[in-house]
């Protein structure tokens, strides 16, 4: 006997994302364990390292109409070494052989911890932004979502470094490409590609935006879409010290010492520190900014990292804005961001303009961060539906 699914009309939708973000926000999403793959073949990016069959649950209780496999593929890390990345495929259960248009799914933050992977809460519906993912597959939207570096995979999580995202991403649509079960469904080498992601998700979507043509030519990336940005980490940095947000200064610091060890941010950590840090690599988002909560870069080291030059260049290394993406982009932002401020995303829409990219800009006023994930998601999957139908896209620069 089918469920009646509780979201069946547009305000139940809007509030079940509602729930499960603010769920996300409190650390209560994303529990299941997640399982170790195996460690890299001698393929190349995108190859497929394992899969298994898996459940896609949108809301507890409510699975989607739709085949789902747990899979793990090679990739590359910040360093430029292949690496292994988990992720899920799900491909709508509606008949439809022919291509059918793919979107590379990038979450925002869920947390260091293994059990906070995207991939270990689909299972039972208690992944955040499963409903949004939702919204494409009911589009008929095939959607690969990586779980990036070090979630669900050995080793720490390399958050907030986008060159390591970037791939993950762009690899994660070659993986669904070549999986056996999503080629029945209409997933081959000649789908439509479509890049999307809000908060870390927006970054990474947007840095594999910027490398795609030199990265991963052969994906018909038709547009990507981009929301709450963090274009210029150390700016969010300088925002977030001392604040509500201030947990994820010590994510970024624990993913970008893990890409590059040399940082050797050990050496710079006080007792306070340590503790934090041995907190944050098991735990989800709501946890560590609880335990961060007020806290500045000064109570928890006994020298500032972010003052040294290799730390700098590591973080500067992150920069959005100096790369043109090939195709064109939708970006949006809420004008009462409170975790990474607007001016992140109208700087970075206008450096892309600046370098002939179409841009679609869109903000929204008077909302937050998370009003803003569930206010874009409908704007962003129209946007790209133009895309995949081969429409213009249009621009709307200033000037």
């Amino acid at each position: 006997m089918q469920h009646s699914s509780p979201l069946a009309s547009p305000l139940a939708r809007a509030g079940a994302v509602t729930a499960a973000l603010a769920l996300a926000a409190l650390g209560l999403a994303g529990t299941a364990q997640a399982q170790e793959p195996p460690a890299p073949g001698a393929g190349g990016p995108g190859d497929i390292v394992s899969s298994e069959p898996t459940e896609f649950q949108y809301w507890p209780g409510y699975p989607a109409d739709a085949s789902a496999w747990k899979i793990s593929y090679t990739s590359t890390s910040a360093s430029g070494e292949p690496n292994t990345v988990s992720g899920t495929v799900v491909v709508p259960d509606d008949g439809r052989t022919g291509t059918r248009p793919l979107i590379t799914y990038a979450v925002g933050s869920v947390g260091l911890g293994d059990k906070c992977a995207p991939s270990a809460g689909f299972p039972d519906g208690s992944t955040a932004e499963a409903p949004l993912i939702n919204a494409a597959l009911v589009r008929g939207y095939a959607v690969a979502v990586t779980d990036y570096e070090g979630l669900g995979t050995p080793g720490d999580h390399t958050y907030t470094v986008a060159q390591a995202e970037g791939t993950a991403v762009l690899d994660a649509a070659r993986a669904a490409q070549r999986l056996p079960g999503a080629q029945e469904r209409g997933v081959g080498a000649d789908s439509p590609v479509g890049v999307m992601g809000y908060s870390q998700g927006g970054q990474a979507s947007a840095w594999a935006a910027e490398i795609q043509q030199s990265y991963a030519p052969e994906l018909d990336v038709k547009g990507t879409a981009s929301g709450g940005v963090p274009s210029d980490l150390m700016k969010v940095a300088e925002h977030a010290n001392g604040g509500e947000s201030a947990g994820y200064i010590m994510m970024s610091a624990i993913g970008h010492d893990t890409a590059f060890p040399e940082l050797k941010l050990d050496s710079y950590l006080n007792d306070a520190g340590r503790d934090l840090v041995g907190l944050a690599k098991d735990e989800c988002t709501g946890a560590i900014l609880e335990a961060g909560k007020g806290k500045t870069i000064e109570d928890m080291t006994v020298r500032n990292p972010l003052d040294e030059p290799d730390w700098q260049q590591a973080i500067s290394a992150n920069k959005l804005g100096t790369t043109k993406p090939s195709a064109p982009v939708f970006l949006y932002h809420g004008e009462a961001d409170e975790t990474i401020p607007y001016e992140q995303g109208t700087g970075l829409r206008s450096d892309w303009c600046a370098r002939d990219v179409p841009v679609e800009w869109q903000s929204f006023p008077g909302d937050g961060h998370v009003q803003t994930a569930i206010n874009g998601n409908g704007p962003a999957l129209e946007w790209l539906g133009a895309r995949f139908a081969d429409r213009p896209a249009e621009s709307n620069c200033p000037g």
